[in-house]
């Protein structure tokens, strides 16, 4: 006989009695928001977080625009009253000191009297007591230590006295160049070295000459702010914080770019704009480029 089996289901054990959950804490209250600020979002509002990103930004473009500081490329100023930020070119600064171009002229004249005088204008003595006499008559009419002031007159006396100094190297240059292709002239390497050296550095004075007197229409009206647009960009022109807010190129500024275009027969860290700028440059590396290049292997064919 079979054993009578219960066919009721076992019990289970009841789990053991947990402890109880502590209660959740409670979240801090919000902060609230700063004067002024915009409200904070509620969270997954994507219309409350665009409202948001909106009043940031508007409140950006307020302090651009009511800021002192200019912008690259501006003049002081004119940024937060209403009117259109001027170029620096056109800033009105300070007329520029006559000494530097004084000084480095007396020096071209003096390197006329050290070229030989088949290199040279006859009478020897004329081409440099013109410019002597433009430079002291030029003196007479503006004796000034500036140069603010500008005339009909000034102007055409200026631009004579530059055109002469470059005669006269265009002169020495072309003689040069003749003897070193026919194998006329200094028979010693240092004489013609000495010879070379001296051309080739007046025509880098007389090429700043011609960049500082026609760049926005000379010192006098670059002073006053009054060109359009520049013939010449210099680096403190592109970039804020390199130099201070009303700086302008002087005269040893247009001294470096032709003694750097002289020696790279490319422009350098200054670019030239306008039409004439690139024509008168491109004909400095020209003459230097000749000058260099006839003088060094003359002087080597000598030496050998």
């Amino acid at each position: 006989m079979n054993d009578d089996r219960d066919d009721r289901p076992e019990a289970t054990e009841r789990p053991a009695a947990s402890a109880p959950t502590p209660p959740a804490p409670t979240p801090p209250a919000p902060t609230p928001p700063a004067p002024g600020a915009a409200p904070a979002p509620a969270s997954g509002s994507a219309h409350e977080l665009a409202e948001l990103l909106h009043h940031r930004l508007d409140r950006i473009e307020a302090l651009l625009v009511d800021s002192p500081v200019p912008l690259p490329g501006t003049g002081a100023g004119a940024a937060g009253n209403g009117e259109a930020p001027k170029p620096v070119w056109q800033t009105e600064t300070e007329a520029e000191q006559r000494w530097a171009v004084t000084v480095v002229i007396l020096c071209a004249i003096g390197l006329q009297f050290t070229l030989p005088a088949r290199l040279s204008i006859h009478p020897r003595w004329l081409l440099p007591a013109l410019e002597v006499g433009l430079l002291v008559a030029l003196a007479a009419m503006n004796p000034h230590r500036t140069l603010g002031r500008s005339s009909r007159v000034l102007r055409s006396l200026s631009l004579l006295l530059v055109a002469a100094i470059s005669l006269a190297n265009g002169w020495s240059a072309v003689g040069l160049v003749r003897d070193l292709v026919y194998g006329h002239g200094s028979t010693t390497a240092f004489t013609l070295l000495s010879t070379g050296g001296a051309v080739w550095a007046t025509n880098v004075i007389a090429f700043a000459l011609w960049y500082w007197e026609w760049d926005r229409g000379g010192p006098a009206a670059r002073a006053r702010g009054t060109a359009d647009y520049p013939d010449f960009l210099f680096p403190q022109m592109q970039q804020q914080d390199i130099a201070p807010v009303h700086w302008e190129p002087g005269f040893l500024d247009y001294l470096y770019v032709a003694y750097t275009n002289a020696t790279a027969f490319s422009p350098t860290d200054t670019m030239p704009l306008s039409l004439w700028a690139k024509l008168l440059m491109m004909l400095q590396s020209v003459v230097s480029l000749l000058t260099v290049v006839l003088v060094v292997a003359r002087a080597v064919n000598i030496l050998q």
